[in-house]
């Protein structure tokens, strides 16, 4: 026989465990790994379509957030609602790749629901050789 504490819990973790509550990370399994002078970034995205996924450059953070909806209607021959559900639910993830890098140097695509994210290491910003300045 479950105690009280054990029973409220269990009921707990039920609730907690639903979809809904998944955790971002849990939602955005990713791999991360190195190609020459890549960094090549997999995510999983299964469901998710092209148009509901943005990739956000900002102060040396790229941040992929993954937004979908589902509707399941059900109705029987009278065109009575069985069931009616409704899923409303987004994902973010933040990593940080290095404030030296432009939107232009991140490549991304969207096959078989997962995600690949490919940008360079470093991008070494040219020095220039030193130059005369007139005095005015």
């Amino acid at each position: 026989m479950k105690l009280l504490p054990d029973l409220l819990n269990d009921s707990l973790d039920d609730v907690f465990n639903n979809t809904f509550f998944v955790n971002a990370k849990d939602e955005m399994k990713t791999d991360i790994h190195e190609d020459g002078n890549m960094y090549i970034l997999s995510m999983e995205l299964p469901g998710f379509k092209k148009e509901n996924i943005h990739l956000i450059l900002q102060k040396g953070y790229l941040t992929i957030e993954a937004i979908k909806e589902e509707n399941i209607d059900e109705q029987d021959t009278n065109e009575n609602i069985i069931r009616q559900e409704r899923f409303h639910g987004t994902c973010k993830r933040s990593f940080y790749v290095g404030e030296y890098l432009e939107e232009s140097d991140i490549h991304a695509n969207l096959d078989n629901g997962e995600l690949i994210i490919s940008f360079p290491k470093k991008i070494e910003k040219k020095v220039q050789e030193s130059r005369f300045i007139p005095i005015e």
